[in-house]
């Protein structure tokens, strides 16, 4: 794969990992034998694809490297918060800049860090165009993979409009860090989206597996395919990039009996099956759990979401 022949070069002349964080004594074993020339491919499980995916150089969307290079020839629009305004619509370089923010934390740093302005002000808005470069692309990386592609993008749409739902309630609900709901629901998918751009072949496999069986649990399916399912990797990701623990349990369906957690799952889940249809026979029942967390009538929330959609919904219809 594209991505993985650069791997290597993510290592000096000592055969030192470049901005390593501390891994697991099988991680590093995994990386120490890239290093010594050995074939890292054999027995691929999870802690190889949480070796790669550690120290590789993540790939952004087309359109936010554009809009960054386009602020960042423009002094007079170049701010933290216009380049915030364009980080945070892509969850890969989303997470790409917080990953690199927690390999390079300081010792006196004592506050966890979610929102990606605050991200920028911490670190400086030119050191992000050097040390956390919006490249390589994503469109690049998969140009020869155009269902992989196609897929990818439209994760994303879904990882984008969930942050959405899960920021307009978090104001509604009077959450005063609702940036913080907005990031968690953004990367609630972010290992599915990963390992589009890094294993397509597989992912791909998985989709049609998905739509020949419906009635097959997706982790079943990720299990057999994989090895592993997308929960597992993005859990150990998450603890090998030392993510802020605020943000792992905002991620975390576990929790979901916490409010913010659930305004999290609720956004991710009306997303995600929405994109399916929006006569999804799942979509009755997230009326109703929306209803319940936004305290308010549930004839007011499907009005809510199909003025947002531009669609007309009955809860009352059969949803087939």
């Amino acid at each position: 794969m594209q991505l993985l022949s650069s791997f290597a070069g993510r290592f000096d002349r000592t055969g030192m990992a470049r901005n390593v964080v501390c891994a697991t004594p099988k991680i590093a074993s995994i990386l120490a034998g890239k290093i010594g020339g050995g074939d890292m491919s054999v027995g691929k499980g999870l802690e190889y694809w949480v070796a790669i995916l550690t120290h590789a150089d993540l790939p952004v969307l087309k359109k936010t490297a554009r809009d960054l290079n386009a602020l960042r020839e423009d002094e007079k629009k170049l701010t933290a918060h216009s380049v915030a305004a364009v980080i945070a619509r892509d969850p890969i370089m989303t997470v790409k800049l917080l990953r690199y923010l927690q390999q390079h934390k300081h010792k006196i740093q004592t506050t966890e860090v979610i929102q990606v302005e605050q991200a920028l002000l911490m670190l400086g808005i030119e050191p992000i165009f050097s040390k956390v470069p919006p490249e390589p692309l994503v469109e690049n990386v998969l140009k020869q993979n155009i269902p992989a592609l196609s897929q990818l993008l439209h994760s994303v749409h879904r990882s984008h409009l969930a942050s959405e739902y899960a920021k307009d309630w978090g104001v509604r609900l009077r959450d005063l860090h609702y940036e913080e709901v907005r990031i968690a629901a953004l990367l609630h998918d972010i290992a599915e989206i990963l390992m589009w751009c890094f294993d397509p072949e597989a992912m791909l496999e998985i989709s049609v597996i998905q739509q020949r069986d419906k009635l097959l649990r997706s982790r079943t399916i990720q299990e057999q395919v994989l090895g592993f399912s997308l929960l597992e990797l993005q859990h150990e990701l998450a603890v090998q990039w030392e993510l802020p623990q605020l943000l792992l349990t905002l991620m975390s369906d576990a929790c979901s009996n916490q409010p913010r957690v659930r305004n999290v799952v609720l956004a991710v889940n009306l997303a995600r099956h929405s994109a399916n249809s929006w006569d999804d026979p799942a979509l009755p029942d997230d009326y109703k759990d929306i209803a319940e967390l936004l305290r308010m009538p549930i004839e007011e929330v499907v009005q809510m979401i199909a003025a947002d959609a531009g669609i007309a919904c009955d809860i009352n219809h059969p949803h087939d």
